[in-house]
């Protein structure tokens, strides 16, 4: 496998893709292009729905994703607020790979069997090794999708991230071939000689215990342990000393939900998805991002980049980068570590390519979900028959 990655700044997206379009030709030389994965600032403004199309005149690439995003990377440097794209490109022969959009309209009933799900996607002949998800917030629930990929496709492993940088339902785009989407998600399916793997790195730390959700209501949190929960949330606060207590108390704290609904034993302290604590209701009920489930175990995070960056740091060193190709990152906007600078310490000269997420996709306790305030690394990686 080959890959090459550039890195353009520019408001004249014409001659941005020209220069991207040079660049690679130059480092990767004649020969066809089997994929491009793109990642464009939404500075660009509607002038972005034409950059496919720029892209695929210049590469001419048998499959060319992306997405939009508030900010982009590469291993050396980010660029927030400035007109910016990053575009890997890659030969990666004996593979097969097909992308698709999908609107979340068409997205079977949770009670469909695993046939209806796999409609969705290219027929592939050749099982399936893994998926890129890029999807956007607004227009309907990601998270549906990730279940039902995960029910159709058990054991592909799924990396991706949800486009970033406008409030506005339409400020989106999702790229797919030589056309822009401003809504739904794009699929990427690989199979031969190719795999994606993956880590996914938390910026947050769990203090106080855990606790069980005894009664909730719509995406309040009435009671855990069958007490209160603003009691539950006051007696972790008091187990915090003074230097942890001045931590969070510099950013909203958030809420950790144990992944898995059937664990024999409490998830460890890297295993909780994290939800965003909105407020206090005038009952002291926590208004959260999402319905919890009864019974699932919670723990109480607080947001720590000196954490999150050394979590980032051992996992990085558990992840083999000497047998990666390529590295796609998709990071949290609220994220508060330099993700790309230890991703650089550590592989050396990986090309690495990525934007800032309104979530981030990638496994946890063996399914996929949708991750907040953390790193998601996808690694290409020539696949191993096991």
């Amino acid at each position: 496998m080959q890959f090459h990655r550039a890195m353009i700044a520019g408001a004249d997206l014409e001659a941005v893709c020209r220069e991207a379009t040079a660049e690679v030709w130059q480092h990767l030389g004649a020969g066809a292009i089997d994929l491009v994965v793109v990642f464009a600032s939404t500075r660009y403004g509607a002038n972005i729905d034409r950059l496919p199309v720029l892209l695929q005149e210049g590469l001419g690439a048998r499959t060319l994703v992306g997405c939009s995003g508030a900010a982009v990377t590469d291993e050396t440097q980010v660029l927030e607020g400035r007109h910016a794209i990053v575009v890997l490109a890659g030969r990666l022969p004996g593979t097969r790979i097909d992308s698709t959009h999908v609107a979340y309209a068409e997205l079977p009933s949770p009670d469909a069997g695993p046939a209806a799900w796999r409609a969705l996607l290219p027929e592939i002949a050749q099982r399936r090794s893994s998926m890129l998800v890029l999807g956007e917030p607004f227009h309907g629930d990601v998270r549906s999708l990730l279940t039902g990929l995960d029910f159709a496709f058990p054991g592909v492993t799924k990396v991706g991230g949800l486009a970033s940088g406008s409030r506005h339902p339409e400020g989106l785009s999702l790229f797919c071939g030589r056309t822009t989407h401003h809504s739904g998600a794009v699929i990427v399916s690989f199979a031969g000689d190719i795999e994606l793997t993956t880590l996914v790195a938390s910026g947050c730390r769990p203090f106080g215990r855990s606790g069980r959700v005894t009664k909730t209501q719509d995406k309040r949190l009435l009671t855990v342990d069958n007490s209160p929960a603003r009691a539950f949330v006051a007696e972790q606060l008091r187990s915090l000393s003074e230097a942890d207590r001045a931590i969070a108390e510099a950013s909203p704290l958030l809420l950790g939900l144990a992944p898995d609904p059937f664990a024999a034993s409490e998830a460890q302290s890297d295993e909780f998805l994290v939800n965003d604590i909105r407020g206090v209701d005038q009952s002291g009920n926590l208004v959260v991002t999402e319905s919890l489930p009864i019974g699932r175990s919670v723990r109480l995070l607080m947001r720590d980049g000196v954490a999150g960056a050394e979590e980032l740091r051992q996992r990085l060193r558990e992840a083999d980068l000497g047998g990666a190709s390529a590295a796609l990152l998709f990071r949290c906007l609220g994220r508060d570590s330099e993700d790309h600078i230890e991703f650089a310490r550590q592989a050396g000269d990986v090309p690495l390519a990525g934007f800032h997420c309104n979530g981030e996709i990638g496994p946890l306790a063996n399914s996929t979900h949708l991750h907040a305030y953390s790193a998601a690394f996808g690694f290409f990686r020539r696949r191993v028959a096991r």
